[in-house]
Formats: structure tokens, C-alpha cells, sequence
């Protein structure tokens, strides 16, 4: 479907001019473009437009421009701008060449995303982040925090907190097979809040780092530690314990089991990352996503990380952002151009057997290029794919960075 602008402008909430639509002191809401609520199963792909990583002028240019489409105040309907927004980025540094360098979600792209917020109207800002004081990586997050007013949470919580559930929200999961209630941070879960989800779209031992994964961080630490296995489970601090599901070690060894005999691949993966612990990484993962409830989730792509550190391309720029209401889907579609089959990843499986995802398929994603006209329907072989190498279950004899690409029948395994 293509939107015209002609009809995006008839909806009153089309970006006015190059500056884009400001909110008037008599406008008290906030929401979404309307085609994207009215799509919620689709995922958006928008072209950017950035010189290289060190583009940072580009950066933001790109991140307020797409704010700017899709982010609007209106007079009625919608959230009102007196909601709390909750934002959760991907914070990561890694050492080059004697300095630290972020190959997070880029700081300048989400200084233009969050300004084009504050323009709604908007003013009640959070930032989460359990691993916030262990990997922010220069002062660039700090400045953009207290210029733009948002409430920086301090992520440190001691043993007796839990005893007490003091400063943490605690959910249930729909049937919980590793966490019986999980503690998020405040505001989550309170009223009046709306969560922002700004993944990074890079290489990791559970494939790629995208949407599902990037929400970790949302749970009170040391709860955000999905990856160690049963060294987090039955090994997890005492603290922890009263909140492990009952029955933990047969109903993860029984889903282990059955997943081997269906014949899905690298079930017989020597990785250190191997299939038990994927098998646990995706239960958390479920439990934890069963108890959310996101207003957007954004994969920025505009440069990304090889992790193969003997591979002659060190990083790429595919220049694009991926965005959608559903974060199963938009990792699907990330999965696929990033070079890997999805049905191979067992996490996105997983999700469908537990009813949180109606597909692992990637062909099942409608696909729109948003585009400065509005929203195109596209293919996903319209879009160049980067081959994101990963360590993710290593098959005998594999090189360690690989590419998860072996052919997956989605018509035989329908779950």
C-alpha cells in the first residue's frame, strides 16, 4: 500500500515543511503516525542518509527527521502529554585502539529521535538501563539526558530490596518456566507510562542483538543476566531464588529434549553458548516479554558491527532503521537481512510455541520502505542484506563468526 502525501496531509498529522509539525500550546496529545497503530503486524524499513559512524551531525539529522514522520501532538485521542515515556536504547562501549568507542544504538540518532519527542510536547522522560553504570561509554548519554530533562535511573538495587520489593515493579509471566514474577524498574508498569524501545542491530552469541534481546536491560539487576545458563537459574543469589519458577530444571530439560527430537538444527552445538543455554536465554526471554506492553520498538542499522575480528570488513553502514509495534516480527525481518534464517534461531520458535508470536517466518511480515512520501509496501529482497557474522551455536567443524543461513522449511514446521 502506498500512502500518498497528499492523503498523509489530509490526516492532520503530516510534518509541516522541512521542520516538521510543532506542538500548539492547545494540543495535549501524543501518538503515532496512524498507519503505523493501523499496522501493528507490519515492520518499516526507513533509508537513511549518514556519511559514516563518525557522521555525527548525520546522525541526529537522521534521527529528528524520523521522529518528526512518525512521532505527532494532537488535539484529541491518542496519549495524553502528560504521560511518563520510558526509553530504552542499546548502551554499549567496546575498547579500540586504546579508547572507548560505542557500538550501541548511536547517541546523536537518539538525541534527534528524543528531541523530536520533547517537540510533541512531551516533558516526562525515563531512562532504564540495568547495565547503565558498566557500559556507558563517554559523557555523549549524560549531556543528551540533562538537556532534554530525562530521569536517569541508578540500576543498583541491594539483597534486601527484594526482601521489601523496594524501587522495582514486579509481573507475573503467563506461565512462567524460569521466572515466577520478574521486578522491573520504575515507572514500568505503572499508570500513565509508554515504553520506547531503541535497539542496535549487531552480531551476538544468541545471533543478533535486536528488539527482544535489547529489553533485558528493563529488569532490575542482576534478573537482566538471561545469557549464563543454570549459573542464573538454580545458581542464581539467594535473593533471587524465591522468584525461580517451580520445576525449572525438568520443564527446560523436557523442552530441550523435545526440540532435539524434532530435528531442528545445531542442536548438537559444542558452543560454549550451547543449546541448553539457548534453550534458558529463550525462556527468560519469553517470561520477561510476556509481562511488557511496548508503544514502539526501533532497530537503528545505520553502521554495524562485524564481530568477527579476522574479518577484513571491520564494520559496515547499511544506512537504514527497522521499527514496528511487534518486536518478534521486526527481529524476524532484522534476522533475515542481517544474513541469517530465522526459523534456525531457536528463540523466535520457542516464542511461537508459547503464544507470543504468531509466526517465525519472515516471509509472513508485511514490509513498508518509509519513505519521505509516507509508508511503500516493499519485498524484503528489496533491501540490500549485511552479512552480520556471529558465534551463535557453532556447528563441529564451523568457523567460530558464521552466518546462520542454512535452509529452513517453514511449510514442514508450522508449530
Amino acid at each position: 500500500m502506498d500512502l500518498s502525501r497528499r492523503g498523509f496531509l489530509g490526516s492532520g498529522l503530516a510534518a509541516l515543511g522541512s521542520a516538521g509539525l510543532r506542538a500548539a500550546p492547545s494540543e495535549r496529545f501524543f501518538a503515532l503516525h496512524p498507519f503505523i497503530e493501523a499496522n501493528p503486524k507490519a515492520v518499516f524499513i526507513r533509508r537513511t542518509n549518514v556519511a559514516g559512524r563518525l557522521d555525527f551531525a548525520g546522525m541526529r539529522r537522521e534521527g529528528l527527521k524520523l521522529g518528526r514522520a512518525i512521532f505527532h501532538s494532537k488535539p484529541d485521542g491518542g496519549i495524553p502529554l502528560s504521560h511518563r515515556v520510558v526509553l530504552k536504547p542499546n548502551v554499549l562501549t567496546r575498547r579500540e585502539h586504546g579508547a572507548q568507542v560505542n557500538w550501541g544504538t548511536d547517541p546523536d540518532f537518539y538525541d534527534g529521535l528524543l528531541t523530536s519527542l520533547h517537540e510533541t510536547g512531551l516533558r516526562r522522560f525515563h531512562y532504564v538501563e540495568a547495565n547503565y553504570r558498566s557500559s556507558r561509554w563517554s559523557t555523549k548519554y549524560d549531556e543528551i539526558h540533562e538537556r532534554l530533562g530525562v530521569d536517569v535511573l541508578d540500576p543498583q538495587r541491594r539483597p534486601i530490596h527484594y526482601q521489601r520489593e523496594f524501587g522495582m515493579n514486579w509481573a507475573t509471566p503467563d506461565d512462567g518456566v524460569v521466572y515466577a514474577r520478574v521486578p522491573h524498574y520504575p515507572p514500568i508498569h505503572e499508570k500513565d507510562t509508554w515504553l520506547f524501545n531503541i535497539a542496535k542491530w549487531r552480531s551476538h552469541g544468541m545471533c543478533l542483538t535486536q528488539a527482544c534481546k535489547n529489553a533485558q536491560g528493563l529488569t532490575v539487576w542482576p534478573f537482566q543476566r538471561f545469557c549464563p545458563g543454570w549459573a542464573m537459574v538454580t545458581g542464581a543469589p539467594e535473593h533471587m531464588q524465591p522468584f525461580i519458577g517451580k520445576n525449572v530444571v525438568q520443564r527446560v530439560s523436557r523442552y530441550l529434549e523435545n526440540h532435539r527430537k524434532m530435528g531442528f538444527s545445531r542442536y548438537d552445538s559444542p558452543a560454549d553458548l550451547g543449546p541448553e543455554r539457548q534453550e534458558i536465554w529463550a525462556h527468560k526471554t519469553c517470561d520477561h516479554l510476556s509481562t511488557l506492553k511496548f508503544g514502539l520498538h526501533m532497530i537503528e542499522a545505520i553502521y554495524a558491527k562485524n564481530e568477527d575480528p579476522t574479518d577484513p570488513v571491520p564494520d559496515f553502514l547499511p544506512n537504514f532503521v527497522m521499527f514496528a509495534k511487534d518486536p518478534f516480527r521486526l527481529d524476524l525481518v532484522g534476522l533475515w537481512l542481517g544474513g541469517h534464517e530465522p526459523g534456525n534461531v531457536h528463540f523466535y520458535r520457542i516464542a511461537k510455541e508459547r503464544g507470543l508470536s504468531d509466526t517465525f517466518n519472515p516471509w509472513d511480515v508485511p514490509v513498508y520502505e518509509w519513505t519521505d512520501e509516507g509508508p511503500v509496501a516493499r519485498k524484503m529482497t528489496d533491501f540490500s542484506r549485511t552479512m552480520l557474522k556471529t558465534y551463535y551455536l557453532q556447528k563441529p567443524g564451523e568457523p567460530l563468526y558464521h552466518l546462520v543461513n542454512e535452509r529452513f522449511d517453514y511449510d514442514r514446521y508450522k508449530l
